[in-house]
């Protein structure tokens, strides 16, 4: 069986169980010491990449205003027969 420090290729630091909490939510109490390029996880890669408006009329440029959307047509429409007692019973859906 390998030790741990072979599998990542580095030291690895275990954390006394005093230090770790109970009811308290850990990841193990691994921690790896000698991570020489840590990587952003997704979130904080998005944020330190994304793009930035730097030009003073980005910047300053209002949202576009459209015209207002005709009312939409209605999806049913109820008709009423004239003798209503003579009608067929509506269809259950």
């Amino acid at each position: 069986m390998s030790s741990l420090s072979s599998m990542f290729g580095c030291g690895v630091v275990m954390a006394p169980p005093q230090a770790l909490g109970i009811g308290k939510r850990s990841d193990g109490g691994l921690t790896i010491v000698c991570s020489s390029r840590p990587q952003k996880k997704a979130t904080a890669h998005h944020m330190k990449t994304r793009p930035r408006k730097t030009q003073p009329w980005d910047i300053n440029r209002k949202p576009t205003v459209y015209d207002l959307m005709p009312p939409l047509p209605p999806d049913w429409t109820l008709v009423i027969p004239a003798d209503a007692s003579s009608a067929p019973p509506p269809p259950s859906a």
